[in-house]
């Protein structure tokens, strides 16, 4: 057993699909019109065939709190693995992107967090 499909609950599909492709690289895999909202997923492009991550619409009525919750909380969404979080740190800053926690070494585990702009904090890993 794999882990085939994650996600993350976005305010506005078209905004996350920007952010999460021009800003965190992500590439998209999948785009399909469901009515209103679509079936639209982003993957690495390091692992193409890997682990999507759907960029789901925040529609349900239990999403909102749930996520102002977990933001209020400082607790991220989701966390995705880099080389280096000090450097990719300094590149999204560079773009413009808000972090809440700077990078932060904790024993073999460096993280930071950041703001997706679709109502999700994320955060950012990477292992001695």
């Amino acid at each position: 057993m794999r882990i085939h499909l994650s996600s993350v609950f976005v305010d506005d599909q078209a905004k996350a699909l920007g952010f999460y492709t021009d800003v965190l690289g992500f590439v998209k895999k999948h785009d399909v019109p469901l009515g209103e909202a679509r079936w639209l997923t982003v993957v690495s492009p390091e692992d193409p065939d890997g682990t999507e991550l759907l960029l789901e619409p925040s529609g349900h009525p239990a999403v909102q709190p749930y996520k102002t919750a977990l933001v209020r909380d400082g607790i991220p969404a989701a966390s995705f693995a880099v080389d280096d979080v000090r450097a990719e740190y300094g590149r999204l800053r560079g773009l413009g992107v808000r972090f809440t926690q700077e990078p932060l070494e904790m024993g073999p585990v460096t993280t930071a967090v950041l703001d997706d702009t679709c109502g999700n904090l994320i955060q950012i890993v990477h292992s001695k």
